[in-house]
């Protein structure tokens, strides 16, 4: 299985960007955790991060014909973006939200998701660990 893991805005600055709530481990360590993941389950994942929204519409295009599935955690995009959700419900793959933070316990305006209704699951306040969960959910893994 083939799964696409795509970040969105400042989550490169993972270990630096408010630590309290994001902790102090760096974006090298979740790509690291990712691609372990991955590996516990047999997936194959290809991890991609931007801080353009053009730019991650475009690599969830591209995913079209090429990945079995999508975790996505667009950040500050999760709440503004019609088109990432578009885009999403355009390729029509199986796809996972996360979120490192709980997004329910924080400031008003993140209490909305445009990409949650193209998405099967939603993961929050997990840290890390909600994209182990993704991967383990898009790879039918349950309980694991």
């Amino acid at each position: 299985m083939k799964i696409l893991v795509i970040n969105g805005p400042n989550l490169n600055m993972l270990g630096k960007r408010e630590p309290e709530i994001y902790g102090q481990e760096t974006y090298a360590d979740l790509v690291d955790y990712i691609q372990e993941a991955a590996r516990e389950t047999g997936a194959e994942v290809e991890v991609f991060q931007s801080n353009h929204e053009g730019e991650i519409v475009t690599k969830i295009q591209e995913a079209y014909g090429k990945a079995d599935g999508i975790v996505i955690n667009p950040a500050a995009y999760t709440h503004t973006s019609v088109a990432i959700l578009d885009a999403l419900k355009a390729v029509a793959l199986p796809a996972v939200e996360v979120h490192l933070s709980d997004v329910t316990k924080r400031e008003a305006f993140r209490q909305i998701s445009y990409i949650r209704p193209a998405c099967e699951k939603t993961y929050m306040g997990m840290g890390f660990a909600g994209y182990r969960q993704a991967i383990v959910y898009l790879t039918g893994q349950y309980g694991q």
